[in-house]
């Protein structure tokens, strides 16, 4: 799937452009950043997890909200930051968003308990406020 389709789907949507709701979208990434190390202390892995995942969803949807667009599905926007943007955000954190996506889906819908590791998520956050500033940048 690429960007037209997801277009054509419906999965996203032309919308003005907007830096503020761009800023917005940094700020709340920030404070599921913050929820995440919370419950990384309180040992609630997965909900950490899930939190690090939102944190990348809305530093990467002000980029969306740059650019004049809203996502209607998690997949269309991962498809939309790939292509618009793999020449400038580097595949570990394209990867990373991809994965922690696909992990919140299942911790959320699968049937199966998710198992995280404690000094996985640790590297996530570093790699997470990496991430962060390079979406700063980019706005």
């Amino acid at each position: 799937m690429d960007i037209k389709e997801c277009i054509e789907g419906g999965l996203l949507k032309k919308d003005s452009p907007s830096l503020e709701k761009a800023r917005k979208s940094i700020k709340i990434s920030e404070i599921k950043l913050e929820k995440a190390k919370k419950l990384i202390n309180l040992k609630v892995l997965d909900m950490a997890s899930v939190n690090l995942y939102s944190s990348m969803f809305h530093s990467s949807r002000a980029l969306l909200f740059r650019d004049g667009f809203k996502e209607k599905s998690h997949y269309a926007l991962y498809v939309y930051i790939r292509e618009k943007y793999s020449d400038k955000i580097e595949p570990k954190f394209l990867n990373e968003l991809n994965m922690l996506r696909l992990e919140r889906h299942e911790i959320f819908y699968g049937f199966e308990e998710v198992e995280s590791d404690e000094k996985d998520i640790q590297k996530l956050i570093v790699l997470i406020e990496e991430y962060i500033d390079v979406i700063r940048k980019l706005l």
